[in-house]
């Protein structure tokens, strides 16, 4: 079934999430519910506090690869990278964000076994941010503070539980260009 995301602005996605303590069967249709969701929208992750549920459980599919991600850590993180990443959260933006190239993460799957898996690229990538969720941290946490304030128009309509207009781009374009033409 389809859940809601919740967007930035909504606190619970500000908070830490509470380990699984058992996978039961409202934990697996909690995952297929998941799963339904982030592919409806066209995500390749979704952590449980984006559709309401505070605890340590996210799902990613990329390449055609569905992983099921629960009271996961990370063991190493290796490289860097700067990389444009979205969110279903935050609905409308994109933004560069620096993270490992690669990482080695542990967790639960869906019948309790535990694995690890080594990531790179885009898995990598899906795994640190969905993991950022599960601590009550958003994307846009990760980027500067100068380009926040570069940006800070769009996170308060979306804070604001606003969408953004595809014509901000250009409304936030012509206010950088003022911006520099008045410093100079």
């Amino acid at each position: 079934m389809l859940q809601k995301i919740h967007r930035i602005g909504e606190e619970l996605l500000r908070k830490e999430s509470e380990p699984v303590k058992e996978i039961n069967d409202s934990i697996k249709n909690l995952v297929k519910d998941m799963f339904e969701t982030m592919h409806e929208a066209n995500g390749v992750g979704l952590a449980a506090p984006q559709i309401g549920q505070n605890i340590r459980l996210f799902v990613i599919d990329v390449d055609n690869n569905p992983l099921v991600f629960i009271n996961p850590r990370i063991k190493k993180m290796t490289g860097k990278e700067t990389a444009e990443e979205g969110c279903l959260s935050v609905p409308g933006l994109r933004e560069c964000v620096q993270r490992a190239t690669r990482v080695t993460a542990e967790a639960f799957d869906i019948d309790g076994h535990s694995f690890e898996i080594k990531a790179e690229g885009l898995a990598a990538r899906a795994i640190q941010h969905e993991l950022d969720h599960l601590d009550g941290v958003l994307f846009v946490d990760r980027i500067s503070k100068s380009r926040k304030n570069q940006i800070r128009y769009k996170l308060e309509q979306l804070e604001a539980g606003k969408d953004l207009p595809e014509e901000l781009d250009e409304v936030e374009e012509e206010t950088q260009e003022e911006e520099v033409s008045q410093t100079a």
